[in-house]
């Protein structure tokens, strides 16, 4: 099984000349996508015939393709206690689906890449449950991700999974000391100014 840093290497790799699709072999670009192997957690990148394949969420496939989703949670609050209870040591985090583990998996970055939290799970539904206009990412493909900055309110949007291995991809080229370092916070701006570009907002719902 690969490791979260391994993932995340060949997603933020420079695309080499030539590349070519993992199922089919052939020749694809910059703007291909990508598919989750579930059983071997490995993203794999394809064309785009073979990602149509496995865009049925509701088939029992072992690959799934990566959608291009983008949502925003105006509504969505996070306390600092909340924050704390998911144990989690830096400003950021994204939180996704395992369909093999069957439950919740939360990931930050860091100097080393991308490192998995022990998430508890009563305080992951607790925060789910205050925040009801949160939209379940689809297992193994999309996630959660969110962001505690120094001054604002705490942000949360759907993208898909491999925009955070991306993510953690660049963080982990500028990162410095504990909590990133100035390049690091201008990379996370630079990334939630695209993602809010690209996110439809979801209304909120009133809790029953």
């Amino acid at each position: 099984m690969p490791s979260p840093f391994e993932v995340l290497q060949r997603i933020a790799a420079p695309r080499q000349k030539g590349e070519r699709c993992e199922m089919c072999a052939v020749g694809i670009d910059d703007g291909h996508g990508h598919v989750v192997d579930v059983q071997a957690r490995q993203l794999m990148c394809v064309c785009r015939a073979c990602c149509l394949l496995f865009t049925d969420p509701g088939a029992e496939l072992r690959y799934r393709a990566v959608p291009e989703r983008y949502l925003s949670f105006p509504e969505f609050a996070l306390t600092a206690g909340a924050w704390e209870s998911l144990e989690i040591p830096v400003n950021l985090a994204f939180f996704f689906r395992n369909s093999s583990l069957d439950r919740t998996v939360a990931f930050y970055p860091g100097p080393a890449g991308a490192t998995e939290s022990e998430l508890p799970l009563d305080a992951w539904e607790a925060l789910c449950g205050g925040n009801p206009s949160l939209v379940p990412p689809l297992p193994d493909v999309e996630a959660l991700i969110v962001r505690v900055p120094r001054r604002g309110a705490a942000v949360c949007h759907l993208v898909p999974i491999d925009a955070c291995y991306a993510l953690v991809g660049r963080l982990r080229q500028v990162w410095r000391g504990f909590d990133g370092g100035t390049e690091a916070r201008a990379e996370l701006d630079a990334f939630f100014a695209e993602v809010a570009r690209r996110s439809r907002p979801v209304p909120g719902r009133r809790q029953a």
